[in-house]
């Protein structure tokens, strides 16, 4: 096969998993997006968090909400907890389990939001804070890939890609992360401008 070939096999591939994915759960992304700007209304925050390619995923959607592309639409508070310096301090000094469970505590109170992504479910510091944003009464949401694993457990709102490529799981990530902030700005009343 050649260079071509795989490419555009590569793009049919992740727009079948995309559209797959996004049939099975748009009902379930409105729900969540309404409970997400309930919680911004009451003057909740959203503390998103992930390894890797998902710490950036992570990073990409609180830009988004902190500085939106259009002018119209108002800014929403929204904070990562991927401070290297912070994140290796605690990983070196405790536990790299802990390095997300730990800010949430500190920060995070009753009506804020947490967001953590990890493309298969199973990563012990995302599944760690989700756990302790339960305990604190935030609203818990997970991007997950694969079956999910145990992030499921945590979560208020799961969205499991049915795919076991990080890849796919990635690009329909960033998809979700796109929907999710359109999607709470027309919740909120905003023109639908995409």
């Amino acid at each position: 096969m050649d260079a071509t070939a795989q490419i555009l096999r590569k793009v049919r591939e992740s727009a079948e998993v995309q559209e797959r994915f996004f049939t099975a759960e748009a009902e379930r992304i409105v729900a969540c997006c309404a409970a997400m700007r309930a919680a911004f209304q009451a003057g909740g925050r959203l503390y998103a968090f992930g390894n890797g390619g998902s710490a950036c995923d992570a990073q990409h959607l609180a830009v988004e909400l902190v500085h939106p592309i259009f002018e119209t639409r108002p800014p929403l508070p929204a904070f990562t907890l991927a401070d290297p310096a912070l994140v290796t301090a605690v990983g070196n000094d405790r536990d790299f389990a802990l390095v997300y469970a730990q800010q949430l505590r500190l920060v995070g109170r009753r009506g804020d939001i947490a967001l953590g992504i990890s493309t298969s479910g199973q990563s012990a510091n995302v599944g760690r804070a989700l756990a302790a944003a339960r305990e604190l009464g935030m609203l818990t949401v997970g991007l997950a890939g694969r079956d999910g694993g145990r992030m499921r457990e945590h979560c208020d709102h799961c969205f499991v890609v049915p795919s076991f490529s990080i890849h796919r799981i990635q690009e329909a990530h960033a998809m979700l992360i796109h929907v999710l902030w359109d999607t709470l700005h027309i919740l909120g009343g905003e023109e639908d401008v995409l």
